[in-house]
């Protein structure tokens, strides 16, 4: 009998003892902690507020699908807005896109800048260009201009190539599939420049 007594007086001294406790560490952490700042400013400089204002902007966009002729197209960048004033034209910042053409070939291209206008069917990169390809070859340009729903890729540029063969440089390059055969062509031309290092 005793001992029931004991434990009954224990439980219900635990029932009286938790709550309480329970109250004094919430009344700490309410008396330490620090009052909320309401009227801190948004993390946006006049500047910057005004053109996401002005522009139509999209941050981390990521695009993919499939042409007509069955290539697979992916497209990423850091940022898209659209300009005012110019309806239909896309200007893409930090932008990469990766290519796989139905015959097997692969094309990585990265860009500071890429406008896209859809309804005319081109993409323009602009800025620090490169396009690495599935053969090995390294391109490095100034400009490439390329068609959206097609392989059909121009650089009216001098183009810098690391590849099979070495190095090579070039005043224009294309880089298309024939209408007439299954292959993917990369034609180099406006004086072109080969130093041919053997395996």
């Amino acid at each position: 009998m005793v001992v029931r007594d004991r434990h009954s007086r224990t439980i219900a001294l635990l029932k009286v003892a938790f709550p309480l406790s329970a109250l004094a560490l919430l009344s700490t952490l309410f008396l330490l902690s620090r009052a909320m700042e309401t009227e801190t400013a948004i993390p946006f400089a006049d500047k910057e507020i005004q053109d996401r204002l002005r522009d139509q902007q999209i941050t981390g966009p990521f695009f993919s699908g499939s042409t007509p002729d069955g290539d697979q197209i992916s497209f990423t960048a850091q940022k898209l807005i659209t300009l005012s004033g110019q309806i239909g034209i896309n200007r893409a910042e930090d932008a990469t896109a990766s290519l796989e053409t139905a015959r097997g070939a692969k094309f990585e291209l990265e860009a500071n800048v890429v406008e896209l206008d859809i309804a005319g069917d081109t993409a323009a990169l602009t800025g620090e260009v490169s396009m690495v390809t599935s053969s090995g070859y390294h391109i490095i340009t100034d400009q490439i201009n390329a068609l959206v729903s097609t392989l059909d890729i121009t650089s009216p540029q001098e183009v810098q190539v690391d590849g099979p063969l070495g190095a090579l440089t070039a005043g224009k390059m294309r880089v298309f599939s024939s209408n007439q055969g299954d292959s993917t062509q990369m034609v180099f031309s406006d004086g072109v420049k080969l130093v041919y290092t053997p395996k």
